[in-house]
């Protein structure tokens, strides 16, 4: 008797597909309706009864606001190729994207900003970051540096952060937001880990009305205190994983003190 295992069979595009409509909370009938298929066959390429064709899935995917690298990983499990290109930031392809990254980055001083990636790995930053990781653990510092533990890692500069509840809470807001978003297993596992440290465990105060609209850093420094505003920019419809993924993050003065430290930070010594 022959008892060596067979094939191994992928399990398709379906259960993706219905994992993703769960997740936006969408009905199969409001989802058939957005797509122009019929409910019937949507609930058939669920459950694997009918193969989705290459448009029809990707109809879906945009229907659901499926990030590009899992639009990619449905195509791939319904078959097909993937149709989003994904690009390391370095290549020579992107080579035009990273240098005006860069001169959006040099036109920020003598403010801090940064370039990150879907996990908060840190792409590129201008000359001002450098400045305000004074005492951090070097082992933080190592490459890929991942803004999360960073900030919050009780050898980062969570020990410098005057309103570490609030910061805190607005940064482990956004990160479980991103993991809600994409289902990301490395955003959950890092969710998790972040959660773990001691600035993670206290939860920020929702009674603040402005806390979702605008969240100040104040920050601890040789030179003075930082009271800094964050903002993040990404890119309006692209086509690529890698550009998709990316934010700009700036920080902007919010006082007259801070800006005047901020300018005698960036002159050289």
């Amino acid at each position: 008797m022959n008892t060596a295992p067979g094939p191994t069979r992928r399990p398709g595009a379906g259960p993706l597909l219905r994992d993703w409509r769960a997740r936006r909370r969408r009905s199969q009938l409001d989802l058939s309706l957005d797509a122009g298929v019929s409910a019937r066959h949507l609930s058939f390429v669920e459950t694997g009864r009918a193969a989705p064709s290459r448009p029809l899935l990707l109809a879906l995917a945009e229907s659901l606001e499926v990030p590009l690298r899992e639009r990619n990983a449905m195509l791939l499990a319904a078959g097909f190729a993937p149709t989003f290109p994904t690009a390391d930031l370095a290549d020579d392809q992107l080579r035009p994207v990273r240098d005006a990254l860069q001169h959006l980055l040099t036109g920020q001083l003598p403010y801090p900003a940064l370039v990150v990636d879907r996990w908060g790995d840190v792409q590129l930053t201008n000359a001002a970051i450098a400045p305000l990781l004074v005492g951090v653990a070097e082992e933080l510092l190592s490459t890929p540096i991942n803004v999360y533990r960073l900030s919050l890692h009780p050898h980062g500069l969570a020990p410098r952060i005057r309103n570490l509840t609030d910061w805190a809470g607005h940064l482990v807001d956004r990160l479980a937001r991103q993991s809600r978003q994409t289902g990301d297993p490395r955003l959950a596992a890092l969710l998790d880990e972040v959660r773990g440290y001691p600035a993670g465990q206290t939860p920020a105060d929702d009674s603040d009305p402005l806390r979702d609209v605008l969240i100040t850093l104040h920050l601890d420094h040789p030179a003075g205190e930082l009271r800094l505003i964050s903002t993040i920019t990404n890119f309006g419809a692209p086509h690529d994983v890698t550009l998709s993924e990316l934010g700009v993050e700036s920080f902007f003065p919010a006082d007259a003190a801070t800006r005047a430290t901020l300018q005698r930070l960036a002159e050289p010594t």
